[in-house]
């Protein structure tokens, strides 16, 4: 009955604790394998033509009802007419299903991406970003529990739980507009950085409330990102990722690297493995490792918590992994053939 009582309420707690965390969103450790839910204007910044990324999340198992997030994204770049301008068309599509009363969000979100090329002499964009869809959220009415089901000696499931709202849905339009720049470094096309910013809600979606209280407004969310990418030697590279996070009064803050080695060819590489950690300021230390046969990658990664939740959690927290597919495509005007084009 105590281990009941207790997981009962750190469960509770960390009810509550999420209710923060999902007032800043939906977010990954590997937050790089989702770049649009970054910023729309990150899209097509990779070596090819095509990038369809999908990451699974599942977290808080030790203590409560998982929490499951899946990702899925794609990317299609495609060069302007004869101009060294590149067009990116693509999508987020995400579904979170939270706690025991199966609270699910499910998005869909076009993006599309206009990268305007700022030299004659390297790879260095300016991107333009947008991201706008349909947001769908859901509950399961049967499984909510209140103290008002409460008769005294226990749970009785007979008696009404007290709550007013009857929609057990609701539904809204979501955008995001962002830009991005990024550039390469020396005489090395694989060397490059990039900075954005991206500036979320941008129209303070309304009617987000399973009571139908239209005073409640999606607070706007703005996202600065930055990464860079480094040779270290012939057969090596550091990649490095970060985003500062503010929405309303909370701010989230997650960075780190990886590195990576090359086991066949140092100039086409075909087998890659990676490794490397990452921060998530005051919530967890995420180690993670991946392993490319291209043109597939598998991720894998854990939050190893640090919060003030560790008491509840014995400090484990999420698992992530991710699957990415990146290639050129065998066309005309495929970015292969250009002499310069958006890369990370």
């Amino acid at each position: 009955m105590k281990t009941v009582l207790h997981k009962y309420v750190w469960g509770t707690i960390l009810l509550f604790a999420t209710i923060t965390v999902q007032s800043q969103d939906i977010h990954f450790s590997q937050f790089f394998e989702a770049p649009l839910l970054r910023n729309p204007a990150l899209a097509g910044l990779f070596t090819g033509d095509l990038r369809i990324q999908a990451v699974y999340r599942t977290q808080w198992q030790s203590v409560t009802v998982p929490y499951q997030t899946t990702s899925l994204n794609a990317e299609y770049k495609l060069p302007v007419g004869k101009s060294e301008d590149f067009l990116t068309i693509g999508g987020q599509v995400l579904y979170d299903k939270a706690g025991t009363v199966a609270m699910t969000s499910t998005h869909v979100l076009p993006a599309v991406n206009y990268h305007k090329s700022l030299s004659e002499d390297r790879n260095m964009y300016l991107s333009l970003g947008f991201m706008g869809g349909l947001v769908q959220r859901r509950l399961d009415r049967s499984k909510v529990t209140t103290n008002s089901q409460f008769d005294g000696t226990g749970y009785n499931g007979n008696l009404a739980d007290g709550e007013t709202f009857t929609n057990p849905s609701y539904s809204y339009f979501d955008g995001t507009a962002g830009m991005s720049f990024n550039t390469q470094i020396g005489e090395n096309q694989d060397d490059n950085i990039f900075v954005g910013i991206a500036y979320h809600h941008f129209n303070k979606p309304s009617n987000i409330s399973f009571y139908g209280d239209s005073k409640l407004v999606m607070a706007p969310k703005w996202v600065y990102s930055a990464g860079a990418r480094m040779s270290a030697s012939e057969n090596a590279y550091v990649t490095f990722h970060a985003d500062y996070i503010k929405q309303g009064p909370n701010t989230q803050v997650i960075g780190g690297l990886m590195y990576t080695h090359k086991l066949d060819d140092s100039f086409d590489p075909k087998y890659l493995i990676h490794a490397g950690g990452f921060i998530r300021w005051k919530d967890a230390f995420i180690p993670m490792a991946k392993v490319e046969m291209r043109p597939l990658a598998i991720s894998v990664s854990y939050d190893a918590n640090i919060s003030q939740l560790t008491t509840a959690t014995g400090g484990r927290g999420g698992f992530e992994m991710a699957i990415s597919y990146q290639k050129y495509i065998n066309r005309d005007n495929s970015s292969k053939e250009a002499v310069r084009c958006p890369r990370f």
